[in-house]
């Protein structure tokens, strides 16, 4: 399960106020198996998103990566959620790729919701994270539980 401080620079990053390479560090130095959970809560995120068809092409230009590569092959088959988790479920050596391809495929998605939720008072991940006192807020709230 992601931490906050996890999900909040996912969400950053689909604000772009992050590179994906500090994303990309951290799954990096996860054992398999955790990289594994990793992968399918960003699944999550991606179907929270809901990103459509017409977002499969366009991610797979963004991550730039072949689209030979199997995570995109399989991507190019839809992106109802029994299609993402075949990509979550790749092996090891294809980790690296998946997570690229679904963040690339994540920000599509949040984007387009942010534009349509921006300040949603119950939703936090479509607050202005690079506004301090929202993260301090958000870190706050989640201490409180």
């Amino acid at each position: 399960m992601l931490t906050i401080e996890e999900a909040i620079d996912i969400n950053r990053y689909g604000q772009e106020l992050i590179d994906l390479k500090p994303l990309l560090n951290r799954f990096s130095k996860l054992n398999p198996a955790l990289k594994r959970n990793y992968l399918d809560d960003i699944l999550g995120l991606i179907l929270q998103s809901k990103p459509k068809e017409t977002d499969i092409e366009p991610a797979i230009e963004q991550s730039k990566l072949r689209p030979t590569y199997t995570p995109c092959v399989l991507l190019k088959k839809g992106v109802a959620y029994h299609n993402l988790k075949r990509l979550a479920d790749l092996p090891d050596n294809e980790q690296e790729k998946t997570l690229v391809l679904l963040m690339s495929l994540f920000k599509i998605a949040y984007q387009r919701r942010f534009n349509e939720e921006k300040n949603s008072p119950g939703k936090w991940w479509y607050w202005d994270l690079s506004d301090r006192m929202n993260v301090e807020r958000i870190l706050k709230g989640m201490l409180e539980r």
